[in-house]
Parts: structure tokens; C-alpha cells; sequence
């Protein structure tokens, strides 16, 4: 399975019909690999607070946990790494403090996408590819672009916005590692079927992951092969 795509659920209490817990339960049920917790306008106490009480659940699952943007909430609930965005700290200094926890990084162009690499990153996210309510109005970036960041970089690439059973296939055929999503996953009515059917398209995917992405539990050492 080391050659295998990843989807991480990126997480939006907004989307989420009941309790986020349980919507993040039923997603690793349905083969979500990494949840990434993002709160934004959370207080620090409040999004430690829901990192622990999805911690158990995805590890029970055998999902990682990543937290967006708060170094200090990733260190104190021992996630396994943390996300950073475009006004997060720089990840240079996030690396130095976070020393092996998988890092991640957002990125809009080729050009941020190898600063990051260069600053320590082990992955990044690329987007939005398609049309996504999360980003009104800003046109989306395509699957092109997409493909030029991963020959671009020695890192594994996950595309984000607008991605959903019906055209992952695209983005895989671009060589992305895995996918990052959030309605199609959180505003389905049964998010448990909806991450078994995205699935179920990555693994019916003929290609492979220009790079492969870490399992949970491990950094760059399972990249190889």
C-alpha cells in the first residue's frame, strides 16, 4: 500500500450536520487516511479541545490527525503534524520548532510550492483546482497548473477545491498524491458513504502518486519506493 492516494478530510463544523466528532468518525470509517482539523476563529482552547476528541477517534481508525495553522495546539494534544496556510509561520521556523512531525504547506504557484520544500515541507497542497464555494469568485487554478507543481517539486502533492468522486480522476492523472476536501465529504448527507465512494474512485484510479505520501505515523522515511 505505499504507492496508494491519500484523502484527507479537511475539517468545517459549518458543513457539518450534528456533531464534527461523529462527522469525522463516520469519514474514517468510510477511508479517510488523514484528518486535518481547521477551525478558523477557533480559540486556542476550543480547537485543542476538538483535536482531542478527534484524535481517538481517527487513531482508532487508523487515520493521522493534522491541525492548520496553531503550532502550539499541534504540540500540546501530540497530533501528528501540523498544516500551515499563507499567514501562518513561516515553515522554516515551524520546522525547527515541530522537529519531526509531518509538515505541510499551502500553496498557490510553483514558485511557494519550492520555498516551502526548501524551507523543510514534507508535502503540499495545491489549489483550488475546480470551482469551490469555499473560494467565491477567485477562478480556479486547473488541473494543468496542478501538473506543473508536481514535476516541480520532490514532494508529495495534494490538490485541494472543488474535488469529488466524479473528477478525482483528473487530479490523479496529474500526479497528486492523494486529495484534500471538505464539503464533499462533511455537507453529504451520509458522510460515511460519500468518503466510501471518493474511495473507492482514488483506488479505481490507474496511475500512481508522483510521490507517496507518508502513512500516519511516519515522516520522510516512508517516502521511499
Amino acid at each position: 500500500m505505499a504507492h496508494r492516494f491519500h484523502i484527507h478530510l479537511i475539517t468545517d463544523r459549518r458543513q457539518v450536520r450534528g456533531d464534527l466528532s461523529d462527522a469525522v468518525a463516520a469519514a474514517v470509517r468510510g477511508g479517510v487516511d488523514w484528518v486535518q482539523v481547521r477551525e478558523k476563529g477557533s480559540p486556542a482552547l476550543e480547537l485543542y479541545a476538538a483535536v482531542r476528541r478527534i484524535l481517538p477517534v481517527a487513531r482508532a481508525a487508523g487515520a493521522g490527525v493534522l491541525v492548520n495553522d496553531r503550532v502550539d495546539v499541534a504540540l500540546a494534544t501530540g497530533a501528528d503534524g501540523v498544516h500551515l496556510a499563507a499567514k501562518s509561520l513561516p515553515p522554516g521556523v515551524t520546522r525547527r520548532l515541530v522537529g519531526e512531525m509531518l509538515l505541510g504547506v499551502s500553496v498557490h504557484g510553483l514558485a511557494a510550492a519550492r520555498e516551502a520544500v526548501g524551507a523543510g515541507a514534507d508535502y503540499v497542497t495545491f489549489g483550488h483546482v475546480y470551482p469551490t464555494a469555499s473560494k467565491p469568485g477567485l477562478p480556479p487554478r486547473g488541473v494543468r497548473e496542478l501538473a506543473r507543481i508536481v514535476e516541480g517539486v520532490d514532494v508529495p502533492v495534494l490538490a485541494v477545491g472543488g474535488i469529488d468522486a466524479s473528477n478525482v480522476g483528473e487530479v490523479l492523472a496529474a500526479g497528486a498524491s492523494g486529495v484534500a476536501v471538505i464539503s464533499s465529504i462533511l455537507a453529504a448527507p451520509d458522510p460515511e458513504a460519500a468518503a466510501r465512494e471518493l474511495r473507492a474512485a482514488v483506488d479505481g484510479s490507474r496511475h500512481r502518486p508522483g510521490h507517496p505520501f507518508p502513512e500516519p505515523g511516519g515522516r520522510k522515511e516512508r517516502y521511499a519506493g
